[in-house]
This record gives structure tokens, sequence and C-alpha cells, in this order.
């Protein structure tokens, strides 16, 4: 008798630790995927985010540290440089911060190359 308890005392316990492995905090929100767009494509468009969702720019042939950007109201989104680390790379892209609209310009600093204007529109969900 008390070796089924034991085994029925095990079961539980391990089900209780495999089962605390699934949970997750309340802080934890629900994953978002990014947008990912060619740099190329990006002028004169208006790419829709929500809030917490990234704009990964792809740069194609150009090197992904060459753009710089300039967001018209840091309120609303935030501009990331890309960059290579080690043997990664990361491409440059665009953070949506809170609801609202705003224009993002993208300058390379390979000459020639004409600035990519955008809008970006945020939402709350």
């Amino acid at each position: 008798m008390r070796m089924k308890n034991w085994a029925a005392a095990l079961v539980i316990v391990g089900a209780t630790v495999a089962f605390s492995g699934c949970s997750s905090s309340s802080s934890d929100g629900p994953v978002i995927a990014p947008v990912t767009m060619d740099a190329g494509d990006l002028q004169g468009t208006t790419v829709d985010l929500v809030v917490g969702q990234v704009l990964n720019i792809d740069t194609g042939d150009l090197l992904v540290d060459s753009y710089s950007g300039e967001v018209a109201d840091t309120s609303v989104a935030e501009f990331t440089a890309g960059r290579v680390e080690d043997s990664a790379t990361f491409n440059p892209g665009v953070t949506a911060l809170a609801a609202g609209s705003t224009q993002v310009v993208m300058s390379n600093d390979d000459g020639g190359i004409e600035d990519l204007t955008f809008t970006v529109v945020v939402s709350d969900d």
C-alpha cells in the first residue's frame, strides 16, 4: 500500500514539474511577428504596425549598417540601425512604440542613393 502512495506522489510531482515548464508569467505578452519589407519597396508607402511590432528592413545588396534613419515623431516609433556583430547580421528596423502616425526617412551613406521616405501607422491592436 505504501508503495502505491509513493508511486502516486511521484506521478503527481512529475506532472507538476512538467506542466510548470509550460506556463508563462503574467508579464509575458503575446508574441507579435515582425513585418519584413525590402528597402526598395518602402518609398512612399504606408506600413501598418501594432504597438510592440517591428518593421524589419531587408537592405538587399547594400550593407545593413549603411542606412541611418530619422523618425519625425519618436513617441510613435523608433529607428534602429543595422549592424554586424561577429557572425550575426542585424537588419535596420522601426519599432512601434505607441498609437499614432509618423514619417520615417532613411538615408544611405553610400553616395547617389535617394532617401527613402515612408509613413508608419501604429495601432493599439
